[in-house]
C-alpha cells in the first residue's frame, strides 16, 4: 500500500496554516478539517483534506495514498468535517477501484498545484489505463 508522509514544509507550514485557515472558517479550495477516531485510541485525529463535490455527490480523495487518516476512516466509517464554527457529522463509504477514475481526474484538474506530486507524474489529461494503473494508491471515500 502506497503511503507518502508529509516533508518538513507540509507538516510544520502548509497543513497548519491551511488548518488555521479552515478553523477560522475561511475554507481554502475545498478544504475542511477531517475529523476521524483514531482506531486504536478512539482518540479524536484531525487533518486538513480538500473535499470534492462530482455530481452532486460529495468525496474525500487521499493524494498520499494510504494515510493514517484512510486506515481510521476504513475503521469507524464515519467522522466530522469542520469549518470554523461549523461541525458536520458523516458516514463514509470507500470507492472500488473501478469507480474512482473520473474522481480522480477531477481531482486533479481542481487540485495538482497543489497534490499533483503525489500521483506519480499523472495529470488530469492522462489516459484512461494511466488513471486506472494509479487508482489502487489512492483511496477514494462517498461521504453522506
Amino acid at each position: 500500500m502506497r503511503y507518502q508522509r508529509p516533508d518538513w514544509f507540509t507538516k510544520n507550514v502548509f497543513n497548519p496554516m491551511v488548518a488555521a485557515f479552515t478553523h477560522l472558517g475561511l475554507s481554502l479550495w475545498g478544504s475542511r478539517i477531517l475529523e476521524v477516531p483514531g482506531r486504536k485510541t478512539g482518540e479524536p485525529r484531525r487533518t486538513p483534506v480538500n473535499l470534492m463535490t462530482f455530481e452532486d455527490r460529495r468525496y474525500l480523495v487521499a493524494p498520499r495514498g494510504h494515510t493514517q487518516w484512510v486506515r481510521n476512516l476504513r475503521v469507524s466509517g464515519s467522522g466530522k468535517l469542520h469549518v470554523g464554527r461549523r461541525t458536520e457529522d458523516f458516514t463514509a463509504v470507500e470507492l472500488e477501484d473501478a469507480e474512482k477514475p473520473d474522481l480522480l481526474r477531477t481531482y486533479l484538474r481542481k487540485w495538482k498545484w497543489e497534490s499533483g506530486q503525489f500521483f506519480g507524474g499523472v495529470g488530469p489529461d492522462a489516459p484512461e489505463e494511466e488513471i486506472r494503473r494509479i487508482a489502487p494508491d489512492h483511496p477514494v471515500f462517498r461521504i453522506s
